[in-house]
């Protein structure tokens, strides 16, 4: 393929699209059809739908591809916002150097500073590009945009859309400029085409009806969000299956401090809740409500110096912790009371409707509320510019592991790490394109893909039990040997297949990452080594698989690098 000279900035230019072409029948379980493209996007959340446009602007043809509908991805549920100082009057007193300090101080010692400083000092001019792409924020006093605070920030910088609706208008925002962008809906991303010298030249995908297709290309980003479903409750879509997480493995690149998960404090509790359960956003303790026990008694008080705004790591913990004292005989869930904030409503439509769906009134009665697994703090080794160890093979947002989360995201980083992540992808896929350092796609093979697959429920129930907030190593022992005598080896020809696949491998990496770090650390929370923050744990373990396809735990990331 001849390289395309690269434009010095995501600004102008357009890209004709992949060639489709249908080359056997498809009844088979053989390869059915092929299409090529400069570049592949997995996902279609705030880092893939970002990477695409900024590559089509950058005059490569992309093709995108997502599981589900375009406007399906996990962003859509974001409620609280974008963490992000701009240069307004609002934000005098504010500085980009302290909203640095407190992600590093969420992070408890495994953020990488130049990975934080490099995406927070951008993310002014990602939020500038997304505004321009149509993106309408709340206003506040005098016309400036309005700001919110949430768990672990010092100042109001969090701003928000729609009041709790800001992942659902920067979908809506983005989705609208798709338009033109060739979309394949409905089909999964089975497995890396790899060329002999292990270097990404494309895809393997299934489409709606499990007929699989190739896509060659010599840049393939994942930006398949995270995984969520690996536990039984979660703020997460059906989609969070690991499924980008699972292939980069496979192809051979390493994932780093996976078994930091983000369990949100506060998700809507039902009886049995199972699978996605309605987020109630953090922005509405920085509003003023309070966390309080089925006795009325303050949940935070005392725990730690920022009280019920403390990083989610410890409040979730807190919560875990008072439930399982049960005063006032409740023992699954705490409350959130909001009832002292005015016009509730009108400032958290989403919740409030979430509430009412219920039977709760937040404005009049205290909202039952548990944590759930949230946001995977680690992912794909990938730099800030979304290059992995292998080839071709680039990652941005919740699915890559930039640094910029450490041991504990900070709340509200997530977007403005898919927005600025999704740009620099791009530019580097083109910069990389242009250069010629790319792998010629038509030397890319398939590959044999029979793997271990566990059954999910069964997975759900042992991860929920012994691998979510409070973890000892008998409980992840027994996680261990239920994933590993539970599962059979199977091809994966269907959707459900290649998810059950992706989470067994993630679910098998987790474990062993978590039995290995013998401290408490951000969201890692060991029963048995209550001891925070431990000096010689001050750094994160690396998983790749072994030539026989099992995660293993290689050697720790050096301190201060990235990829």
């Amino acid at each position: 393929m001849t390289p395309r000279p690269a434009p010095a900035a995501c600004e102008t230019g357009g890209g004709s699209g992949p060639a489709l072409t249908q080359v056997c029948d498809f009844r088979s379980k053989t390869r059915s059809w092929e299409a090529h493209a400069d570049l592949v996007v997995v996902g279609s959340g705030a880092a893939g739908l970002t990477a695409a446009l900024c590559a089509r602007e950058l005059g490569l043809h992309v093709l995108l591809v997502t599981k589900a509908g375009i406007e399906d991805g996990n962003t859509r549920w974001a409620q609280g916002g974008v963490a992000v100082v701009l240069d307004d009057e609002h934000d005098k007193g504010d500085s980009v150097a302290r909203h640095v300090e407190d992600t590093l101080a969420a992070g408890a010692g495994l953020c990488e500073p130049d990975a934080v400083q490099a995406i927070l000092h951008a993310g002014p001019k990602a939020v500038s590009w997304l505004r321009s792409r149509g993106a309408r924020f709340d206003s506040g006093a005098g016309g400036l945009l309005a700001r919110t605070r949430e768990g672990g920030h010092r100042a109001f910088r969090v701003i928000h859309a729609g009041g709790d609706a800001t992942g659902a208008e920067i979908e809506r925002a983005l989705v609208a400029q798709s338009a033109g962008l060739p979309v394949l809906e409905r089909h999964i991303a089975v497995d890396a085409l790899l060329t002999p010298r292990g270097e990404v030249g494309g895809l393997v995908v299934l489409d709606p009806h499990g007929v699989p297709g190739w896509l060659r290309a010599p840049a393939v980003l994942l930006a398949t969000g995270g995984l969520g479903q690996l536990y039984q409750a979660t703020s997460n879509p059906e989609i969070a299956t690991g499924d980008g997480l699972a292939l980069a493995l496979r192809a051979g690149a390493p994932a780093v401090d996976l078994e930091f998960v983000q369990f949100h404090p506060t998700v809507l509790y039902t009886p049995a809740a199972r699978g996605r359960c309605p987020l109630v956003t953090e922005a509405v303790r920085g509003e003023g409500a309070v966390l309080v026990d089925g006795a009325g008694t303050s949940v935070m008080r005392g725990v730690h110096p920022l009280g019920d705004l403390a990083p989610r790591d410890v409040v979730s913990a807190a919560i875990t912790r008072r439930m399982a004292t049960a005063p006032g005989g409740i023992d699954d869930h705490v409350f959130l009371d909001a009832t002292g904030i005015s016009g509730f409503e009108g400032r958290f439509p989403t919740v409030y409707a979430a509430c009412r769906a219920i039977g709760v009134d937040p404005t009049r009665e205290p909202v039952p509320v548990a944590p759930a697994a949230h946001f995977a703090c680690g992912g794909v080794l990938a730099g800030t510019d979304g290059r992995t160890a292998v080839r071709g093979l680039y990652a941005a947002g919740e699915v890559a592991r930039t640094g910029l989360h450490g041991a504990n995201r900070l709340a509200s980083n997530s977007l403005v790490e898919g927005l600025v992540g999704g740009a620099a992808a791009a530019e580097a896929v083109a910069a990389d394109t242009a250069a010629g350092v790319l792998a010629d796609p038509r030397q890319a093979k398939d590959r044999e893909r029979v793997v271990p697959v566990a059954e999910r429920d069964a997975l759900q129930r042992v991860m929920s039990r012994y691998a979510a907030i409070g973890r000892e190593a008998d409980g992840l022992a027994v996680a261990g040997a239920v994933l590993d005598l539970s599962v059979r080896n199977s091809p994966m020809w269907t959707h459900r297949e290649v998810e059950d696949a992706a989470l067994t491998l993630v679910a098998q990496a987790l474990v062993a990452a978590a039995a290995r770090r013998t401290e408490s650390r951000g969201c890692h929370v060991r029963g048995d080594f209550p001891g925070r923050d431990d000096e010689s744990w001050q750094r994160s373990q690396v998983v790749r698989l072994s030539p026989s396809g099992q995660p293993v735990l290689a050697d720790p990331v050096p301190k201060g690098r990235a990829a």
